[in-house]
């Protein structure tokens, strides 16, 4: 099976676009970005509750501890959110906000007191990327895009194993995306 499409950061905008012209803009928004700007699965942005990244004044956390029932081969993580993603978030909160903590930070538009199962905001992720024009994108596209931005503008392997919660540098090694640009850029270097 091919591995996911790595996302330019003009396709973001264009998923990005797509996703502002249609309902639920704020949710969907917040979704995306969870997997671009935090690497974080579908299964583990499908899990979120709101009280998982907020704390008990509101605020929204810099770190989110996943519990092991909420991340992939059950292993406990943490998400660090930075400054971009975390204002996105509390504008999303102001926008959608909960009444209770426990509630589900994403919830579908069937049923608001429930949210998305692993599955159904992975078919989500594809239908979204085919409809905003973007082939070969999956819900595993924002997470390597995530890491191979990070790996380019200079992160060490080691950290980008811990970001996204791998037991093996190996497993990380997969995710990163070299591009035909970058590969003549590094011949260049001789």
């Amino acid at each position: 099976m091919a591995q996911a499409k790595t996302l330019s950061t003009s396709e973001l905008r264009r998923v990005l676009a797509y996703v502002a012209a249609h309902p639920h803009a704020d949710r969907n928004r917040a979704i995306v970005l969870m997997s671009h700007w935090a690497g974080m699965r579908a299964k583990e942005i499908a899990a979120l509750r709101y009280c998982d990244v907020l704390t008990p004044s509101g605020a929204v956390k810099e770190e989110i501890h996943l519990s092991a029932e909420q991340t992939k081969g059950r292993y406990a993580r943490t998400v660090y959110i930075g400054g971009k993603l975390q204002k996105e978030l509390a504008a999303y909160v102001r926008a959608v906000p909960s009444k209770s903590a426990e509630a589900p930070l994403f919830p579908t538009q069937k049923c608001p007191t429930r949210g998305f199962t692993a599955n159904t905001l992975a078919q989500w992720f594809l239908q979204l990327y085919r409809k905003a024009g973007i082939e070969g994108a999956s819900s595993h596209s924002g997470r390597r895009s995530y890491l191979t931005t990070l790996a380019n503008k200079g992160t060490s392997i080691h950290i980008l194993k811990s970001l996204a919660g791998h037991r093996s540098i190996n497993t990380t090694a997969v995710y990163l995306y070299s591009s035909p640009a970058q590969l003549r850029a590094a011949a260049d270097l001789i």
